[in-house]
């Protein structure tokens, strides 16, 4: 029925009615060499590999206009490092400041499967991978991290959706038309703070930042788009955290504040730094 959503709206949406799946395939049981397998592609997963995907074909894109900091060919070597420095840096954030227990069995944080990511810790890799190419290739990090920035939000739309498919990372109770009621979460509706995230960190970030691109001469000061994503970034994420449900581990800390929260502020008083900075920067093209 088309408008079945719509109507359920009036009162409160069931997540179970949406019909949604954290698995995208089921490749069904498989017999191989006296094993049972039963491989399953998620679509956490698919929101990783997608989102590097179309990020490292933007970026491409707009290596194309004038005064790119590097030539196309040498993303390959970025795509590969930024993709190794999302997992591991994602994964051991998340460990180590969101479920430090996981080391008591060290062979649970190989289990990127299950979920467990920090968007944070994903960030400070992506940060450590830019800085090995521009060594290796004797390039401007920053400008690097600006052209990466403005890419960026489209993996963080994607696995924003991916969470909210997951039905994880649900909101705080609430009385609003769109309120879900997430099974895992109990009876009460919740905020779907998963798309508040897509929206704020995806959708507005990229239009920003692309506007400040194409728009601006924002690309001639180096660091003012990774400043600009750093700052949208973190401010989306800690508005949005009054509205997602804290982690059950960790709750509010003693200073009043979500963990989600308390790792925002350093990035944006960096990211505030390369803005205010990055007119001593100009670069002339």
């Amino acid at each position: 029925m088309p408008f079945a959503f719509i109507k359920q709206m009036k009162s409160v949406i069931h997540f179970d009615a949406l019909g949604l799946s954290p698995i995208a395939f089921d490749l069904g049981i498989w017999h191989l060499f006296g094993l049972t397998l039963h491989p399953m592609i998620h679509w956490y997963a698919l929101a990783y590999i997608t989102g590097i995907l179309l990020a490292w074909r933007y970026v491409l894109f707009l290596l194309k206009q004038p005064g790119a900091p590097m030539k196309p060919e040498q993303t390959d070597d970025l795509v590969f490092w930024s993709t190794l420095g999302i997992l591991v840096g994602g994964r051991l954030a998340y460990v180590l400041f969101y479920q430090p227990a996981i080391l008591e069995n060290p062979l649970e944080v190989f289990k990127l499967w299950e979920g467990g990511m920090s968007y944070h810790g994903g960030m400070i890799g992506v940060f450590l991978a830019i800085w090995w190419v521009k060594t290796s290739n004797r390039l401007s990090w920053l400008r690097i991290a600006d052209y990466i920035g403005c890419a960026a939000p489209i993996g963080l739309f994607l696995g924003r959706l991916a969470n909210f498919v997951n039905g994880e990372l649900w909101g705080r109770p609430s009385t609003m038309p769109w309120a879900v009621i997430f099974p895992q979460a109990g009876a009460l509706p919740r905020h779907p703070s998963q798309l508040y995230e897509a929206g704020l960190e995806g959708i507005i970030l990229f239009a920003f930042l692309n506007y400040q691109f194409f728009a601006t001469k924002s690309r001639f000061h180096p660091g003012k788009l990774a400043g600009f994503f750093l700052v949208g970034y973190g401010l989306s994420r800690f508005i949005v955290e009054w509205f997602r449900e804290p982690d059950v581990q960790l709750g509010t800390l003693s200073w009043g504040l979500t963990m989600g929260q308390t790792l925002t502020i350093p990035m944006v008083l960096s990211g505030l730094w390369l803005i205010v900075t990055s007119k001593k920067r100009h670069i002339n093209v």
